[in-house]
């Protein structure tokens, strides 16, 4: 039965590395144009207003890291 705690245990903690997982961030940015998905000016825009503030947020969170170590 403790094994069985230490197995629920293990499967909530999240390690660094999960935190800093970035892979969907640049997938987002770089990936291949499906043409089976819809494309209208709405999404565009939407698209392009989530680029946008995914690059503010990354530069604010560089910017707060910096001023914190120095």
């Amino acid at each position: 039965m403790n094994n069985e705690s230490n197995m629920r245990e293990e499967s909530h903690k999240n390690s660094l590395r999960d935190y800093f997982a970035l892979g969907e961030v640049f997938g987002y940015f770089f990936r291949k144009k499906d043409p089976s998905r819809p494309s209208g000016i709405n999404l565009k825009m939407m698209h392009g207003i989530n680029k946008i503030s995914m690059i503010i947020f990354l530069i604010a969170l560089i910017i707060l890291i910096g001023r914190h170590l120095f």
